[in-house]
This record gives structure tokens, sequence and C-alpha cells, in this order.
């Protein structure tokens, strides 16, 4: 059963610079708890990551996965390809200027492909929002102190 979710965070920085570091996926590690790698295997007009592959570690469970990123000026997604425990993944970053900060809102939709007892996705979904958000903000003002 599909489960979704969403949360919003503030972050002291432009969109552009943002979307800067959500495209410098193979940092994601450093800021993300679940991401334990991540290669770019083609990129898009741009530049930016289009298929990249994923290996995740949440609540104690791992996995292997192929996503396809999509890009605008205002928003960074993925869909899913091919996982070893997701029938289907959906999620994108919203970011909207608001003065001289940005509000990114992040959403994302998961489909189980084996039974997982609700309180543990309901926990993974959570850490999963955490570094979505707060973990983004941090490792964005981190980027922008050159640090």
């Amino acid at each position: 059963m599909a489960v979704s979710d969403s949360r919003e965070v503030l972050i002291e920085a432009t969109p552009e610079e943002i979307l800067d570091v959500i495209a410098d996926v193979e940092t994601a590690p450093d800021w993300s708890s679940q991401h334990q790698g991540a290669e770019i295997l083609d990129t898009v007009e741009g530049g930016r990551p289009g298929r990249v592959k994923l290996k995740l570690k949440t609540m104690g469970i791992a996995d292997e996965q192929v996503v396809q990123y999509e890009w605008t000026d205002s928003t960074a997604g993925w869909t899913l390809i091919s996982s070893s425990q997701l029938k289907t993944q959906d999620a994108k970053y919203t970011l909207t200027p608001d003065g001289d900060k940005t509000r990114v809102k992040f959403e994302i939709t998961v489909d189980p492909a084996v039974p997982i007892p609700g309180f543990v996705l309901k926990r993974a979904m959570k850490g999963g929002l955490e570094s979505a958000t707060d973990g983004l903000r941090k490792q964005v003002l981190k980027v922008k102190k050159g640090s």
C-alpha cells in the first residue's frame, strides 16, 4: 500500500543554490543518514543528474535503487526505475522564493514491495523527511559558507 508524506523547511539561500546541492547527489551520504552511496549513470540537459543508482539503508532495511531525476528552475524530483524493496517511489522538491530565503516543500510517495509494519514504515518516512529537509538545509548552509 502506497504511503505519502510531505514536509516544509525555510532555507536561507536562493533556489539555484539549493538545486545545486540537490544535484550534487554523490555528496548525499554526507548529509542524509539513509544514503550509503550514489552514482550518476547519466545526465540530462544542463548537466544535472538523470539516472542515478543509490544505495540506501533505513531502519535496518538495505536497498539499491535506480531513479530518474527531473529538473526545472523551481523543482527537483525523481521516479523509481528499479528497487529491491519498493514497487514505486516518487519524490519532489518544490522551491518557492520567500524574500531572501526559499521555502522548500518535499513530498514523497512510496509503495513497499514487501509487507512492512506500519510503525516501521512511518519511522522510516519520518527519518527520510528529516534528512530531505533539515539535512538539506544544513548542507546548503555549509556549502554557502564554503566549508
